[in-house]
């Protein structure tokens, strides 16, 4: 199965003090217009103040991280950002990069989820993760150590609700019987999911179980090729075609000689990706307030695109 490159970017959807929001939603609308692929946002539902958890991989933060803003920074909650996105824009997708969705009641995620899908048109990508951040489980009233079984169960009952006409469900946490919940969401099977995680034995059962993508973390972000070469054979083993799986890779940003992006630099790097087996390349760049600036940026790297 061969899946078609696309290119995306992160809008910022936090800041250290309160902003003027209205230029992500023009930069949403930019990308839109330039030919963007896929917009994502991120994740915090409240923060502690053991932030130096942040940069501890035992609990699954990145090496050398930091958390940007601090415990007082203001982070809006995604899927009310992407609602707000997908009614101003017509073609790109929409997605989280990613959602703690355990952090939310499952009929409620497949809900919100199935609705935001129906209206955007069938644009929405839901990527998971468990997070990092024992705080953030505490204020919702959930089990830090238990968070890969809570991330699990809640994508069993998301896909259950998304494509059964009656569902049922028999876990650990929940159980219920005889249930419907519409409108389903558009997409067929239900709204992609793409599962964040290194190559481990959990997020690689979570992968290959319910994943349509991948979201490397940690050393297999920064090492993609070898990343994605362990997780083929990971999934491979658990006895699912790995060709059928994207995945995202971050595509270094070139600057001229004058410190600005140079797109065509860029995006030469590209090729390499794609034959690694990257679908969704993601470029970072710090984007400006004017939109017809910033759809004419982005054009110039969706012009290049292989």
């Amino acid at each position: 199965m061969t899946l078609t490159p696309q290119l995306s970017i992160q809008l910022i959807t936090f800041s250290s003090e309160d902003s003027d929001w209205s230029v992500l939603l023009d930069q949403a609308c930019a990308a839109d217009d330039a030919g963007i692929d896929r917009v994502v946002v991120s994740d915090h539902v409240a923060f502690g103040e053991n932030l130096d958890a942040y940069g501890d991989p035992s609990v699954g933060g990145t090496e050398g991280g930091r958390q940007p803003t601090g415990p007082d920074g203001h982070w809006l909650e995604p899927m009310t950002v992407l609602a707000m996105i997908a009614a101003r824009t017509e073609r790109v997708r929409i997605g989280t990069n990613i959602l703690q969705a355990a952090l939310r009641r499952p009929a409620v995620l497949a809900k919100t989820a199935a609705t935001l899908d129906v209206l955007s048109g069938g644009r929405l990508d839901l990527g998971v993760g468990v997070g990092w951040q024992r705080e953030e489980y505490e204020v919702a009233g959930l089990e830090f150590d238990d968070r890969g079984a809570l991330l699990n169960e809640t994508l069993e009952v998301l896909q259950r609700l998304w494509t059964d006409q009656t569902a049922a469900h028999d876990g650990e946490a929940l159980s219920f019987d005889g249930i419907h919940q519409m409108p389903k969401p558009i997409q067929t099977d239900g709204v992609p999911i793409w599962v964040s995680g290194t190559v481990n034995r959990r997020s690689m059962d979570r992968l290959a179980r319910y994943g349509q993508g991948w979201i490397p973390w940690g050393p297999d972000a920064v090492d993609v090729v070898s990343g994605i070469a362990a997780m083929r054979s990971a999934v491979s083993e658990r006895g699912r075609d790995a060709s059928e799986i994207a995945v995202l890779g971050n595509l270094p940003l070139v600057r001229d000689e004058g410190g600005e992006p140079d797109p065509v630099a860029t995006m030469a790097g590209a090729g390499a990706l794609i034959d690694a087996g990257v679908t969704d390349l993601r470029i970072s760049l710090r984007l400006g307030d004017d939109r017809a600036e910033v759809t004419a940026q982005l054009a110039a790297f969706v012009s290049q695109m292989p």
